[in-house]
């Protein structure tokens, strides 16, 4: 059987590709510059994902493709953007368009005071290596797509940099925009928190395209760091345009007593694949995993959880609601891992489905793995269709059938919608989620 080529499995992220993207990073660390030449190595030599792999069950393989993308597009200016609102005001925020800033605005006074670093990912490792260093990437990818979070680290040209020193609050939520403009446009966006002990805040993550019509390649991350007794909210915003391959890769780590709640919304793209992994390493650490997913026309999304109880006296819980229309697909994939030295143990994870069409599909896969004995862990999945007889008692009253479905698919959400405080933020949430039902 002949050998695979190599420029098979890298697509259009090519050695030469790589090479015209490190000439542009060239005056970061050693370190670093080294961690990205052997992430690319482990990219270029990795196969690409099979059936086989159960970690690709059910998901569409034959559309995955890696050819036809600019790997290293070129800069853009802010004013010269189509898409410039940026519908979120806060402590301060960070604009970021084909992987490089293009416009910010500082922290105000207030928490700029309270000595909150929030800056670029590039500014940090040359002015804040150690804690970079420390926290950037360090949980390795553990749920299936080890190539794509290998290229996801090669190719990282910049990002967003939060670190909230001990004792610290952020009263307003801090804002992270990455765009990609160009057709082809290959972007590579992260975003790194470090809440130290006692430290609060909330981050906002916003992903879009800057023209609806145009495709990219979307290979984005996060890491939390959340400290003894701290408390982070993180909502990421996913609206790429309908043409889009995504990935995102999510890692959080939760220290003593730290409470982490984490919301993914999911409207964008043609096909997504999002990681997220939760690890409670210490006792009295909590996280809560949230998503929501409006899916619509031939949109597939694949969603794949870890939640890994290391300590005891740790909890999570974990809730993936789907709403499904046209021929939409989803994939849920969820395990609660809990070691042997984590007694007392209380772990949650369900995903629930709406369906909105007959043609419709969703899968979901939940797991567990229990090591200790003394544990509370509970999982489980349903999928419904619309309850007939609310639909028609709204269009009884004089409402159509699509704001009717549009008022019970909210209905569904607000579990998860009336659990983000931030009044501004529901409504950013909520205006996304509106705006699929009038495509």
């Amino acid at each position: 059987m002949s050998a695979v080529s190599t420029t098979s499995l890298t697509g259009s992220f090519t050695r030469e590709a790589f090479a015209a993207h490190l000439e542009r990073v060239k005056h970061l660390p050693a370190w670093w510059l080294d961690r990205k030449r052997a992430a690319y190595e482990r990219f270029a030599t990795a196969p690409m994902p099979r059936r086989t792999n159960e970690g690709w069950r059910f998901s569409n393989l034959s559309t995955l493709t890696l050819d036809g993308f600019n790997a290293t597009p070129a800069a853009v200016r802010f004013d010269q953007m189509a898409h410039r609102e940026l519908g979120v005001t806060g402590a301060g925020h960070l604009v970021f368009a084909n992987n490089r800033l293009v416009t910010a605005q500082a922290l105000d006074a207030s928490t700029a005071g309270s000595g909150i670093i929030f800056d670029t990912l590039q500014h940090a490792l040359l002015q804040h290596a150690d804690l970079v260093k420390a926290h950037l990437l360090a949980q390795p990818s553990k749920l299936g797509s080890d190539k794509f979070a290998a290229l996801h680290e090669a190719f990282l040209e910049d990002g967003a940099f939060i670190h909230v020193p001990k004792g610290v609050t952020a009263t307003l939520p801090v804002g992270v925009f990455h765009y990609a403009c160009g057709d082809g446009t290959a972007v590579f966006p992260h975003t790194l928190v470090i809440a130290e002990e006692n430290a609060k805040i909330t981050v906002a993550d916003f992903f879009r395209s800057e023209k609806a019509g145009e495709a990219h390649f979307a290979c984005g991350g996060n890491d939390l760091y959340v400290g003894h007794g701290a408390q982070v909210t993180y909502l990421a915003m996913q609206d790429w345009s309908r043409a889009t391959l995504s990935f995102q890769f999510n890692a959080t780590v939760a220290r003593r007593d730290a409470k982490v709640l984490s919301l993914n919304l999911h409207a964008g793209a043609r096909q997504a694949r999002h990681e997220s992994f939760s690890q409670l390493a210490a006792p009295g650490a909590h996280s809560e995993m949230l998503a929501l997913t409006v899916a619509h026309g031939t949109q597939e999304f694949d969603q794949r959880t870890l939640q890994i109880h290391q300590a005891p006296n740790t909890s999570s819980n974990l809730l993936y609601k789907n709403a499904l229309m046209d021929q939409a697909k989803t994939i849920f994939s969820g395990l609660i891992v809990v070691d042997p030295d984590a007694q007392k143990t209380d772990a949650y994870q369900s995903n629930r489905n709406l369906m909105l069409s007959d043609e419709a599909e969703a899968n979901s896969l939940p797991g567990l793995e229990i090591q200790a004995n003394d544990v509370r862990c509970t999982h489980g999945a349903t999928s419904a269709r619309i309850d007939r007889e609310q639909e028609f008692y709204l269009e009884s009253r004089g409402i159509r059938a699509a704001q009717a479905q549009e008022l019970l698919v909210f209905g569904f959400f607000e579990e998860v919608l009336g659990k983000i405080e931030h009044e501004q933020l529901h409504d950013t949430l909520t205006n996304i989620i509106r705006e699929k039902f009038k495509t």
